[in-house]
């Protein structure tokens, strides 16, 4: 018997969209699960092994932002997406702070989610590791997730340490979105309409500037891109 590529847990308490979900994923090799409650949905998540979970946020018992939390606190690698409500910026902002990897809006067509899927799949495997970078006197600890600067201590996520080393490997040249979505989110299709990078690089810069008010390390170049200030 042929081997799933990877399993797959759903919470989605909607069965139209749960089960739409589920055949989607089966029909494309994957091995589903499906459960439409979210305190049963953490238990799913803790107790057996996925390869990734696609999580709603609005959910009966345990809301998914909470779920989500909590995963990532006792399954620090667990690949995560959101599943938001249409249009709702908050909602997605919420999810990547609360630690998911990337988000799907409703009404979602099957392209951007297979699409989502198998980005945050092949991503998974390709994290820094445990890379340390120093950078106008920030030290950036990929073992630890730290940013650290004198006696200030600020954590990053998974992603923005991926955000960092890249822009810091390529800082002689602007790295445009797109880039950016094929080498550290490794979607496949890079023209995907998608505000992730964004929401990222905004965060981002929002902790580079508690710990460096002096400077915007991370420009944005118009029209172009993203590059680190240079270095003196």
């Amino acid at each position: 018997m042929k081997q799933p590529k990877a399993r797959i847990l759903v919470v989605e308490d909607d069965p139209s969209i749960l089960n739409g979900l589920l055949d989607v994923l089966v029909f494309n090799g994957y091995a589903a699960e499906g459960v439409a409650d979210g305190g049963l949905g953490l238990a799913a998540a803790l107790e057996k092994s996925h390869d990734l979970m696609l999580l709603d946020v609005m959910l009966p018992t345990l809301d998914g932002l909470s779920i989500c939390r909590q995963v990532r606190k006792q399954k620090p690698n667990q690949a995560i997406v959101m599943i938001t409500a249409k249009g709702s910026e908050d909602d997605v902002i919420a999810g990547f702070k609360a630690g998911a990897d990337d988000y799907v809006s409703k009404p979602f067509s099957l392209r951007e989610l297979m699409v989502r899927v198998e980005a945050v799949l092949r991503r998974s495997g390709k994290q820094v590791g445990g890379e340390q970078i120093v950078f106008f006197g920030i030290l950036f600890d990929g073992r630890n997730l730290r940013a650290i600067r004198g006696e200030a201590v600020l954590e990053i996520t998974r992603r923005e340490m991926d955000i960092i080393v890249y822009l810091f490997r390529n800082q002689q040249r602007i790295v445009s979105k797109k880039e950016l979505l094929t080498e550290v989110w490794h979607y496949a299709d890079a023209g995907i309409e998608t505000r992730t990078v964004d929401i990222h690089i905004q965060k981002l810069r929002k902790k580079l500037m508690a710990l460096n008010p002096e400077r915007a390390l991370i420009q944005t170049i118009r029209g172009e891109g993203y590059r680190l200030e240079p270095e003196p």
